[in-house]
């Protein structure tokens, strides 16, 4: 059997026929062109959904249902997105709406949960039990693996990581708490971290990188002023690597998991980061005995995770 995958995002609907072993065997997107009523993006997801399967030259009939990974707080029991600010959804049913053109199931979750479940059945963490996957972008997305099934608690609510405080009275975070791990180890904090430096030491590498242009500054400037032995780009990094690490810590103590996933883009610098992380991780955790301890691990899955992990919720 087959399952399909809908991703759905601000920009793009992203749907893959997804088959027992996590691979795609087919995929497309569409604009999302979220100003529209939602009955007219849940359409296209819908139609997409359907385009796919018989593209790839499936019968439906071997489809055993349809899973939705979409930013916010979903109902999963009921099918119904309660709450996505980029899309402007409130109690949405995506499952009613969807089964208005698909005689399939319909099962929803949060995306970067769905993204975690990706990694657990076919990416880096698909030989453990329990895993915990965090993605470093925008702001900070993580999701919670146990026995192969998601936790996100009682209310599906669960599982925000990126919203547990490491600085009281800290940043600003966009929950509206202060001092949010993801106020200081997103890629936006990165960025904002590295402005603030180069408006500090005018004479650093970075300001050469980026022309003296703050909006040129990215999530690789720092690391990429750093390797070239920039006082200032060093010091950014140490300290956005001594953040993440801090979160990363507090997620091991309080799940314990056998392999803890990083992904976004920060994690192409490899060792540059990997390395740091996992002493600094080695020397917090509060589990030092001789025992069996938590593997880092970079994501496998990439722009796929969102698929894959939401057809995985769909397997009969």
């Amino acid at each position: 059997m087959y399952s399909l995958g809908i991703d759905l995002g601000g920009t793009n609907i992203a749907v893959g026929l997804v088959n027992e072993e996590g691979k795609i065997i087919h995929k497309d997107s569409v604009p999302t062109l979220r100003e529209r009523p939602y009955p007219l993006i849940i359409k296209d997801m819908a139609m997409l959904a359907l385009k796919v399967t018989k593209d790839a030259g499936v019968s439906i009939d071997r489809v055993s249902g349809i899973g939705v990974g979409s930013p916010g707080t979903p109902n999963c029991k009921d099918g119904i997105l309660v709450y996505n600010n980029n899309l402007n959804f409130r109690n949405v049913p995506v499952r009613a709406e969807i089964q208005k053109y698909v005689n399939l199931p319909v099962f929803l979750e949060n995306d970067a949960n769905c993204a975690a479940l990706a990694e657990s059945v076919a990416g880096a963490a698909k030989d453990a039990q329990i895993s915990v996957t965090i993605t470093l972008g925008t702001g900070i997305g993580g999701g919670v693996i146990i026995d192969g099934k998601i936790y996100s608690g009682f209310n599906f609510a669960g599982g925000e990581l990126g919203h547990t405080v490491i600085m009281v009275d800290g940043e600003h975070c966009s929950c509206g708490r202060k001092g949010c791990w993801e106020a200081y180890a997103s890629a936006t904090a990165l960025i904002r971290q590295t402005k603030k430096a180069a408006q500090e030491n005018p004479n650093s590498f970075i300001n050469k990188l980026i022309d003296g242009d703050l909006s040129k500054i990215d999530a690789k400037t720092a690391f990429d002023a750093a390797k070239q032995g920039d006082k200032t780009g060093e010091l950014v990094v140490e300290q956005y690597i001594k953040y993440i690490s801090e979160g990363l810590i507090n997620m091991i103590n309080i799940f314990m998991p056998e392999v803890l996933v990083i992904g976004g883009g920060v994690c192409k610098e490899g060792e540059y980061l990997l390395k740091p992380l996992r002493e600094l991780i080695k020397q917090g955790v509060y589990s030092k005995e001789d025992i069996p301890q938590t593997q880092l691990r970079t994501a496998q899955m990439g722009n796929d995770a969102g698929i894959v992990g939401a057809a995985m919720l769909a397997r009969a």
